[in-house]
């Protein structure tokens, strides 16, 4: 079995889902799971976790994300990019200086409504269920941070920009938000993403990829270890007699690491027994003991 985090380019016309299905065929194991979902018609990004690094789904699902999307102006749809029903269309009066302007003044925390097209869950019903049945609810205003924007070119009516922005951000909405402001309305005309936390477009691998490093035997290769996403994490090693406490999820004291070493409350440590990855924990003050925040055994 696989134990870690695949880089995947998803292509075009496929599901999060559906990349699962497929990996699941390819690496000949069930335990895999995504970190976040992409539009089918959106391409990039999409850390893939197998085996003990499914455990790392939620947790990837919360690092910061990069796109490249397409702007269109001047149009509205129903579901906030060109896949939707258009519900209006408007001449575009706006200077390239203006829509530069309320591009920009995104950048920052911003209250963003979530899309009904979305799986976004209200009263136990997928977003888009209802969507697709004709119903419309309301959805309050979720908290999100535009982290950066770049315009990296305009060819009005069309805007192609880099967006970095926090988890649960929605590019779609953003574009329609930014036509909004603009009073001619926006919709989404295509979506690269090109990061999530530290995986980057350029070391992504298609499925077609993988199926040929599978036939090579040579998948671990790309495989990326679960305790490399906590490279930034202090690392302790254990004493062999800690091992048995850590095998079993226990939580131990300072002294019984290699390196006596106590950092401050809450921040997160790796832990290892020998060159095996335990997990992360963390310590406590009350207790004077390092506690397990998620485990990998």
């Amino acid at each position: 079995m696989y134990n870690g985090i695949i880089n995947i380019y998803k292509e075009k016309g496929f599901t999060s889902h559906d990349v699962v299905a497929k990996m699941r065929g390819i690496c000949e194991q069930k335990k895999i799971g995504h970190t976040g979902t992409l539009d089918p018609d959106a391409t990039g990004v999409l850390p893939v976790c197998l085996g003990s690094g499914t455990k790392l789904c939620d947790m990837l699902t919360d690092k910061d994300k990069e796109y490249v999307a397409e702007l269109l102006l001047g149009k509205e749809t129903d579901t906030q990019d060109v896949t939707g029903q258009v519900l209006k269309e408007l001449t575009v009066t706006s200077s390239e200086e203006e829509v530069r302007a309320a591009i920009l003044s995104f950048v920052g925390d911003y209250m963003q409504v979530p899309p009904m097209y979305s799986a976004l869950k209200v009263d136990g019903k997928k977003l888009y269920e209802l969507a697709r049945a004709g119903k419309e609810v309301e959805r309050a205003a979720r908290p999100v941070k535009i982290l950066d924007i770049e315009i990296l070119e305009m060819r009005l009516p069309v805007v192609k920009i880099r967006v970095e922005c926090s988890k649960g951000t929605y590019i779609r909405t953003l574009c329609h938000d930014i036509g909004q402001k603009l009073g001619c309305g926006g919709t989404m005309q295509s979506l690269l993403r090109t990061k999530v936390g530290f995986f980057k477009l350029e070391d992504a691998i298609s499925l077609t990829e993988l199926e040929r490093l599978r036939d090579e035997e040579r998948i671990s290769e790309k495989l990326y270890a679960v305790d490399s996403i906590f490279g930034e994490c202090p690392a302790l090693y254990a004493k062999e007699e800690t091992i048995r406490l850590l095998e079993n999820g226990n939580s131990f004291y300072p002294n019984q690491m290699l390196e006596k070493m106590t950092y401050p409350a809450g921040q997160w440590v790796r832990v290892y027994g020998g060159e095996r990855f335990f997990g992360i924990y963390a310590y406590d003050s009350d207790t004077r003991r390092y506690k397990p925040v998620k485990m990998f055994l």
